[in-house]
């Protein structure tokens, strides 16, 4: 069925902070980790109840008819237990270098026997915008229990600035491993049903954490998923300075993912201290009392070079000599040749260039032969 939502409009923050990143930047976002599953009411370190992976890498996404076009791979998988059930979660997503999702499929289990639910969201773009397909399947596989499925489409004028989940993941990375979230921050997304929302992403400033039975600093976000019928889901996530997760959780939920292995501490390196205000580029030229600060250094530069040349006519003479030296023998090592040429001087009553002055030329080893040969 066709979106008849209202748009979410794309803040100029967002689109200038997307148009911002390099692929420098994201290269060092592509790497994958783990995390352990802990309830939030126990001591987050005594026992796991399960695990959430996360990669993000470099693949060609295929599509029939298309050119092959290269673009991040972004996969993420979720075990854990939900009110004593199993649960179970998997993201697949490939993303362009701009943070655009060409396509998308989440899928989640609720292992609640002899009744298993199974949902499955799968996003693809197309020339004429995007669409969204929501599948969901309760108890077993059969005549009686069919899948029951949903599809929305978007056009493209909804979907400018759009970020959805894997991207999400990516951006993340990013403005951890810039310690800063600008304010405003805000992007069109869609929620778990398939409706047009929006997600804000916000700084709550660096803080301690334990990581094993160590401690570390950490940089901690908050996103927020507004969804058109008013309730929002919150998502707090800490992260090292090198943007690898410390923690993530849900709020309201009663579990959380928890980085446990200490040796990942050893090469998260450090946070830089913020400015509380951003630092603005300096254009010297356009200050008039810096440009004339400039000015008057340089002639007073330029006076001060002429007269100590004028008190040592010697230096002239020194460089004019070595000059013709080197470009007589031109020395395949021309940084040796000049430590052997000046070794050689001797301090002179006459300027070098005098015509009874000695050869100027430094005896000629045979590592110094000619560059050219001859």
């Amino acid at each position: 069925m066709e979106s008849g939502q209202e748009i979410p409009a794309l803040t100029d923050t967002a689109a200038e902070f997307l148009s911002l990143i390099g692929l420098k930047e994201l290269e060092h976002c592509l790497f994958a980790e783990t995390l352990a599953v802990v309830g939030t009411g126990d001591p987050p370190r005594d026992k796991a109840e399960g695990q959430w992976w996360m990669a993000a890498q470099w693949a060609p996404y295929r599509r029939e008819g298309e050119p092959v076009r290269n673009c991040i791979l972004v996969q993420a998988r979720f075990r854990g237990w939900q009110d004593g059930v199993p649960r179970s979660s998997t993201l697949k997503a490939f993303v362009t270098p701009q943070l655009e999702t060409l396509e998308q499929e989440e899928q989640e289990c609720l292992e609640l026997r002899p009744h298993p639910t199974e949902k499955s969201t799968h996003m693809v773009s197309h020339q004429h915008g995007m669409t969204v397909t929501k599948t969901v399947q309760e108890g077993e596989v059969s005549p009686q229990a069919e899948p029951q499925c949903q599809s929305f489409s978007y056009c493209q004028a909804e979907l400018r600035g759009l970020l959805l989940e894997g991207a999400s993941l990516l951006l993340l990375r990013v403005l951890a491993r810039r310690h800063t979230v600008p304010p405003g921050l805000i992007f069109p997304a869609i929620d778990t049903e398939g409706h047009l929302c929006t997600s804000s992403y916000s700084a709550l400033g660096i803080q301690r954490q334990a990581v094993g039975s160590a401690e570390t600093e950490v940089f901690v976000m908050e996103r927020t998923m507004h969804t058109s019928t008013g309730v929002s889901t919150v998502w707090q996530s800490s992260f090292l300075p090198n943007g690898r997760l410390v923690q993530m959780m849900q709020v309201g939920s009663p579990t959380l993912m928890l980085l446990q292995d200490e040796s990942i501490l050893s090469k998260s390196g450090g946070f830089e201290p913020q400015l509380p205000f951003p630092k603005e580029p300096l254009n010297w030229e356009e200050d008039i009392q810096l440009c004339s600060w400039f000015l008057d250094r340089k002639e007073e530069l330029q006076l001060s070079h002429a007269a100590y040349l004028q008190q040592h006519p010697e230096v002239r003479a020194l460089l004019s000599d070595f000059l013709q030296a080197l470009l007589l023998q031109q020395p395949h090592d021309p940084i040796s040749f000049a430590a052997e040429f000046f070794t050689h001087r001797r301090p002179m009553d006459t300027p070098f260039a005098s015509s009874g002055s000695a050869s100027p030329l430094p005896s000629s080893p045979p590592d110094h032969r000619p560059a050219n040969g001859e």
